[in-house]
């Protein structure tokens, strides 16, 4: 779904002096009216295509673009028509109608503070208990779960390594297992740790606005289990509208003349049709022509 109707149709019926001006191109009530809805709606466009995207984090973005609605974007201005303030009421109500169900909040909160840009930035109090609750919670069940490992290698090849590895001098200040050297602080529990990573990312700084939050996280080795949350949480997209793009392609790929493909053949051809990269780009239509052969 995509958040706001595009604007760029009543802007085009507007002439150009009065978009360069902000003035009606003329008195009439339908110039006004068209006026009201392209100041009102206008600045809705940028948020609705940076939200839909679909290779970049963008859940993350929903609770700070909600506050900026409704302080800053859609707020009530002292030259607005009767017909900006009720259209702006009317997106605003239906936002917040939209995202004020608990799951949707939680899975926002959880989002946005697994985000380096914004963190809790825009969490209540209350909230920000239950996410650190929520947090420590997830990290202790992937702790409990049993991870898939890759195959050790033999005992026979590790032997060999040991014995065609030269010693060095620093083998000989190597601590037994289970042992803390001198003066070390002794290796924490395990519940402890998982209690101090989330404070620790919190008390970190926050990451710039403009970055990349996956680049971030993928250099970030002191949280290692928050990093595996990350993963889970900010893939989410922020809207349906890759969704969307998704059923596009499909109706590309089953054409008339091709109404007959089985189920299994179209689901292969769409998942290639949308990750396949091919040296000189192609229009969908013809990249479903160059893989049907696989088929």
């Amino acid at each position: 779904m995509q958040w706001f109707p595009e604007s760029s149709s009543s802007r085009r019926l507007l002439p150009r002096s009065s978009l360069k001006t902000g003035e009606p191109g003329t008195s009439s009530p339908h110039g006004r009216t068209l006026m009201s809805l392209s100041k009102t709606l206008g600045p809705l466009v940028d948020f609705t295509d940076a939200l839909s995207g679909e290779k970049y984090v963008s859940v993350s973005l929903v609770k700070p673009t909600l506050h900026l609605f409704n302080n800053s974007i859609l707020a009530d201005q002292n030259d607005d028509t009767d017909l900006s303030k009720s259209i702006k009421k009317k997106i605003l109500d239906y936002l917040n109608e939209k995202y004020n169900d608990p799951p949707t909040q939680e899975l926002l909160d959880i989002a946005t503070a697994l985000g380096p840009r914004f963190k809790m930035k825009y969490s209540s109090e209350v909230s920000q208990e239950s996410v650190k609750a929520r947090l420590t919670r997830e990290m202790k069940e992937m702790t409990e779960t049993p991870v898939m490992q890759m195959p050790a290698e033999s005992d026979d090849t590790e032997e060999a390594k040991k014995k065609r590895r030269k010693k060095g001098l620093g083998s000989f200040f190597k601590v037994p297992e289970g042992t803390s050297p001198d003066g070390a602080r002794p290796a924490l529990h395990p519940d402890e740790a998982i209690a101090l990573e989330p404070q620790a990312y919190l008390q970190a700084a926050t990451l710039d606005t403009e970055e990349d939050p996956l680049e971030w996280w993928k250099q970030s080795p002191k949280f290692p289990k928050l990093s595996l949350l990350a993963k889970k949480y900010i893939c989410v997209p922020a809207t349906s509208a890759s969704s969307e793009r998704v059923f596009s392609t499909g109706g590309n790929i089953v054409t008339c003349l091709r109404a007959s493909l089985m189920p299994d053949h179209v689901n292969r051809l769409v998942f290639l049709a949308k990750n396949l990269t091919l040296r000189n780009s192609v229009k969908v239509k013809d990249l479903s022509m160059h893989i049907c052969f696989l088929f």
